[in-house]
């Protein structure tokens, strides 16, 4: 299979102009609000393509808040907005470099199962592999298209944040303008270990932006330890390239292992990288935008209200300033976004990517996992449905707390348990087997952590309390049943099998005006 060409943000919009995967708009939209609306409406149809807004300019509803200018490339040019990028199942497989994501997810569960050599000539097809997985892994070149532009020092205060990118302003009760995917680079100062999170930043003028580090996010932490030494931070932020690195800053990775490198794996070729022009930080070299900037320790600014990923207003809490200190960017750039707020949005794909990927990865210490679903409408950490293959009395209990114990998955509230031949992806057929197989005074069960910075229904921040619910079939003698568990109502499969050679028959008459 011929490699997709998704290197840049560029030669992968041209991929998908290709396939019918991409429109233009060339008419005049402002980027506040309206371009919200207009994406709002495309991503709640359904299945429909990426939106590429060329003329985003600002209107009476950007004057109103103070907003009047057009963010212009180095020519004069507009810089096109795009939108919708991942809102396809087809879209976000293409951008991990894949035809489905069936295909990422037999990339990823390979080296899972491969275990250790047994004999020699596993190892000699290990090292073949090894050198296959290796091909992923980031390099480092001098310079790159991300600084073909480079605006720093006295410029900032004419060509800043509110004039070199059509940020947009998503909501009507947001504090301003938002820059919604933005690939946050930073660096443990212990360690040295690059962390790229996704952290919206509210942009206050030409030289400051928010930096809404949540508290229990990789940022936040670093963050906290250049506090604790009193230092000052550097951050850079890439807008734009490989959209497998825009995926991979919101995969849910532990701290050891480099999104860059996961990006890189799962597209099957390396992001480059390259020096940053005013810190020591390394920048993807194939981004649209860079931010480079720096935090300072202690300092706090109002950020919010913003409309969020829960479809609720986040209120306005204090949270760090990024001051800019360069920003670059290729001669044509992209200025790629999202909106959220209420579901399904744009995020749900890049839910669903992260929901599929990370199933192998929840099998090898849970391999009774049979499946699992993340709702989209339940803001993915609201509510998890797994599928579990039972082998003894209190089985879902255990998984359901051994699930509260991994990763990010400490913020979901509400933990379903079904028996494995039930399809987790079915609504129908979830809310029929849970409400007939449960007691709820029996099988509903109560646990407290923490929760997620945004949550807004807890009676106090950061933590609050987890449902599970047992929605298995119940043997004799568990939890004190002691009664029979009827059968399931199903047809005989040779009376199917019948049906079947006249079903298609029956299908065309029933179709007949």
């Amino acid at each position: 299979m011929a490699a997709i060409p998704n290197d840049t943000l560029g030669s992968f919009l041209a991929f998908l102009e290709q396939r019918g995967e991409l429109i233009r708009i060339p008419e005049p939209v402002d980027p506040c609000l309206e371009i919200t609306e207009i994406a709002d409406r495309f991503v709640k149809a359904g299945d429909r393509p990426a939106l590429l807004f060329e003329n985003p300019v600002r209107g009476d509803l950007s004057r109103t808040r103070g907003l009047t200018r057009e963010a212009r490339t180095v020519d004069g040019r507009l810089v096109p907005v795009l939108i919708n990028l991942f809102a396809s199942d087809r879209r976000m497989a293409w951008a991990l470099g894949c035809e489905s994501m069936d295909e990422a997810v037999a990339k990823l569960r390979e080296p899972l199962d491969m275990g250790p050599p047994e004999s020699l000539w596993d190892k000699i097809k290990m090292l073949g592999k090894a050198k296959e997985w290796g091909a992923g892994m980031p390099k480092t070149v001098s310079g790159g298209a991300c600084q073909q532009v480079v605006v720093q020092g006295d410029e900032l205060d004419t060509r800043g944040l509110l004039d070199l990118m059509p940020v947009l302003t998503t909501w009507p009760l947001d504090g301003g303008p938002f820059i919604t995917l933005p690939l946050v680079i930073t660096r443990n100062p212990e360690t040295g270990r690059r962390n790229i999170g996704m952290y919206r930043m509210q942009v206050y003028d030409q030289r400051t932006a928010g930096m809404h580090w949540q508290l229990h996010k990789t940022g936040a932490e670093h963050y906290r330890e250049h506090e604790r030494r009193g230092e000052r931070m550097p951050v850079n932020v890439a807008i734009g390239g490989p959209p497998a690195l825009t995926y991979g800053a919101t995969a849910p990775l532990p701290p050891e292992i480099d999104e860059a490198m996961f990006a890189g794996f799962l597209q099957g070729r390396p992001i480059t990288w390259t020096k940053a022009v005013t810190n020591d930080l390394l920048v993807p070299a194939e981004a649209d935008f860079v931010i480079e900037g720096y935090v300072d320790p202690g300092e706090r600014r109002t950020e919010g209200p913003f409309g969020d990923h829960t479809g609720f207003y986040t209120l306005e809490e204090q949270f760090p300033v990024l001051h800019v200190t360069a920003i670059t960017s290729r001669r044509d750039p992209i200025y790629l976004t999202t909106i959220v707020g209420v579901p399904p949005m744009e995020d749900k794909q890049l839910g669903w990517a992260t929901e599929r990927l990370f199933l192998p990865l929840m099998q090898k210490p849970l391999p009774e996992v049979v499946d699992y679903h993340l709702p989209a409408a339940a803001c993915f950490h609201n509510l998890a449905i797994v599928a579990i293959r039972k082998s003894y009395p209190g089985h879902a209990r255990k998984v359901a707390s051994a699930l509260w114990g991994m990763g990010q998955m400490m913020f979901c509230k509400n933990i379903v348990i079904v028996d494995e031949d039930v399809d987790v992806h079915n609504a129908d057929e979830v809310l029929w087997r849970v409400t007939n197989s449960i007691d709820p005074r029996r099988d509903c069960f109560f646990s407290e952590g923490p929760v997620d910075h945004l949550d807004h229904a807890v009676n106090h921040q950061f933590t609050g309390g987890k449902m599970g619910i047992d929605a298995t079939t119940k043997w004799e003698g568990e939890e004190g049943f002691h009664r029979v568990w009827p059968p399931i109502v199903r047809m005989d499969e040779a009376v199917k099998a019948s049906v079947n050679e006249r079903w298609a028959d029956l299908l065309a008459r029933a179709d007949r005006p």
